[in-house]
């Protein structure tokens, strides 16, 4: 949503300042640090990047997950890298291509509130793909299984609410690496219907991007074409190995 000249950066706190171990003051000095140097333009996360006090890790607004409830280095990049580091109050860059500064700021916020976030699982109803589209919801986000896959019981369900104008988007349930729809019969029969595949997102990257894409079209081959356009670093070209 936001084109920004300048580093726009998010931190926060694991641990409570009022606690010996509180991750506050270094992410909040190593994120002014950024803010106020980084040589990049774009909305990234500032928090500790190991268990002690002795770096933190710059990570992409759009490629970034917490995967733990309460350790200080909770925050990842994934399917990327970070976009560097900082270590006693310099900023060590990455091999990354980050977005250059100096653009034109943009806010740019028109948003589609009626998408669901579709997690398929064992028992999953046909029904519910279609109560999705009764009440009114103009796009579905599915986290599918491995490459990008749903139960074949839900396929008729998912081609009538398609024809009806609701936009499907796949993204994996794994963390890692990319949806494939290519490699199975059921991922290939998805994407005759019209599930359009949404590469190494992550899901709620995914599904935040859905909700900005029908925000400004409604015309389901448009907002395909916008869904696999790169906006934002939201999508690699290549997965890496580790």
């Amino acid at each position: 949503m936001l084109k920004t000249p300048v580093p726009v950066v998010l931190t926060g706190a694991q641990r409570s300042s009022d606690r010996g171990s509180s991750d506050a003051a270094l992410n909040l000095i190593d994120s002014s640090i950024v803010a106020t140097h980084g040589d990049f333009g774009e909305v990234c996360i500032v928090m500790h990047g190991e268990s002690s006090d002795t770096y933190s890790l710059i990570h992409p607004g759009t490629k970034a997950r917490k995967f733990h409830t309460s350790r200080r280095d909770a925050f990842k990049t994934v399917n990327s890298e970070p976009i560097g580091k900082v270590l006693d109050r310099k900023i060590e860059y990455t091999s990354r291509t980050n977005k250059p500064r100096g653009c034109v700021p943009e806010l740019d916020a028109k948003m589609e509130e009626k998408v669901f976030m579709l997690k398929c699982f064992p028992g999953l109803k046909p029904e519910m793909i279609g109560k999705v589209a009764e009440l009114g919801y103009k796009g579905v986000l599915i986290e599918g299984t491995g490459l990008g896959h749903t139960s074949e019981a839900l396929f008729s369900s998912i081609k009538n609410a398609i024809a009806s104008g609701v936009l499907f988007a796949m993204a994996s349930q794994t963390v890692y690496g990319r949806v494939d729809m290519d490699v199975y019969s059921t991922g290939r029969m998805l994407l005759d219907m019209g599930v359009i595949p949404c590469e190494d997102m992550l899901s709620e990257t995914a599904y935040v991007k859905l909700m900005w894409v029908l925000g400004h079209t409604k015309d389901q081959k448009k907002a395909a074409e916008m869904m696999r356009t790169n906006y934002a670093g939201e999508m690699t070209d290549r997965t890496l190995i580790d």
